[in-house]
């Protein structure tokens, strides 16, 4: 799956500790070893906002990358295709109201 980095979006806050906590609650999936970008073996540090790169789906996703690919910026990564996209969407989230 190939997705783009949404850069200048450190300023977004959601109820979880982090976003990498927030994708961690959210995706019913564990940590991956290894930074989901097709070449990286890096650890995944943080959880990064991120748009698909094509279609007409312009809502932001949460996945966990490494800090060196979360600081690319103009750059499409091609991930892993199991790894869960989460909602970075707070109000059908963490910040829901039940």
């Amino acid at each position: 799956m190939k997705i783009k980095n949404i850069n200048g979006t450190s300023d977004n806050n959601c109820k979880c500790t982090s976003w990498l906590d927030h994708w961690k609650n959210y995706s019913k999936q564990g940590l991956p070893n290894y930074c989901p970008e097709a070449t990286c073996t890096a650890k995944p540090e943080v959880g990064a906002h991120v748009q698909k790169e094509s279609g007409s789906d312009s809502s932001w996703y949460i996945v966990p990358l490494c800090k060196a690919h979360n600081a690319q910026k103009n750059t499409t990564l091609t991930i892993s295709d199991s790894i869960s996209l989460v909602s970075a969407n707070v109000s059908s989230t963490c910040g829901a109201s039940k």
